[in-house]
């Protein structure tokens, strides 16, 4: 039976990846939680994407919303504080439309939310070529989540296949083992809405590289810590390039991001509310 939520929303971030985001889509049609909403936060795709969300119909009880603003650049940051502004839900998970959620990835997230802390997931990257060939009834079986079935697609066996294979207490362990930091990852982290909120959303002056982080690194400022999630929560991340990141947007942000760790600062004036910035 599937597990009720509570008042949840799934924010789910593209642009121009129509195929990729069919193949997300179709993975919260199996979620082992019910009612919730999904908010696709649309970075000015054409109409290719439009097509597609008008096209998976979510499973009953589950809301779809588009929020959708014209291209002028990589304006992730802002389609994300409206995507915020238009949900309706207590707690907040963030995706990437380029990532396959497991059928216990939302349930993971609402049972180990915790009140003052957000959470942090990581993601399973797969290769071009295995990315490409996942149909939707793979989804809809849960194989392309089995390790068996992708190593003889020719995954290689390492030890991060083990964000695949770990269940209770192993990973438990593992997310308390791994050295990797339990930072804001903007392909798999939530929190309540009223933490994301209070620290006013995204900083609207960045573009790619560390944008997401930087909001966590406010919130840890406030208080707000991150839980390590990484082997609990799982979605598998479909190969794509990144030919839209520039020098100058890494050290644009770089530069936020430091101002922000130095000043210990809890909120941007250039987020959700910039009443302060007229």
């Amino acid at each position: 039976m599937p597990v009720k939520s509570a008042n949840l929303s799934v924010i789910v971030s593209t642009y121009q990846q129509p195929e990729w985001l069919r193949k997300a889509l179709t993975g919260y049609r199996y979620q082992t939680v019910s009612d919730f909403e999904i908010i696709v936060a649309d970075d000015g795709s054409d109409e290719r994407t439009r097509a597609v969300i008008e096209e998976i119909q979510p499973a009953p009880g589950i809301n779809l919303k588009h929020v959708w603003h014209e291209d002028d650049g990589f304006r992730k940051t802002v389609i994300l504080n409206r995507a915020i502004e238009a949900s309706d839900g207590e707690y907040l998970v963030f995706v990437d439309g380029d990532c396959i959620p497991r059928a216990d990835f939302l349930e993971q997230h609402v049972r180990l939310r915790e009140p003052g802390r957000f959470l942090s997931g990581g993601y399973f990257k797969l290769p071009r070529s295995i990315s490409e060939s996942i149909t939707a009834e793979d989804i809809a079986s849960q194989r392309c989540f089995d390790i068996d079935w992708l190593t003889d697609l020719g995954l290689p066996r390492t030890f991060g296949n083990n964000k695949l294979t770990a269940t209770g207490w192993k990973a438990s362990f593992l997310n308390g083992f791994t050295p990797t930091g339990a930072t804001w990852n903007g392909m798999n982290a939530s929190a309540s809405r009223s933490d994301i909120i209070r620290v006013n959303g995204f900083d609207e002056r960045m573009q790619y590289g560390g944008e997401d982080r930087e909001m966590g690194e406010r919130l840890v400022n406030l208080g707000i810590k991150g839980k390590q999630i990484r082997y609990s929560a799982i979605c598998l991340h479909l190969h794509h390039d990144r030919s839209y990141v520039k020098p100058e947007m890494l050290t644009n942000n770089a530069a936020i991001r430091a101002t922000t760790k130095l000043g210990r600062l809890t909120r941007t004036n250039y987020g959700i509310d910039k009443r302060e910035t007229r």
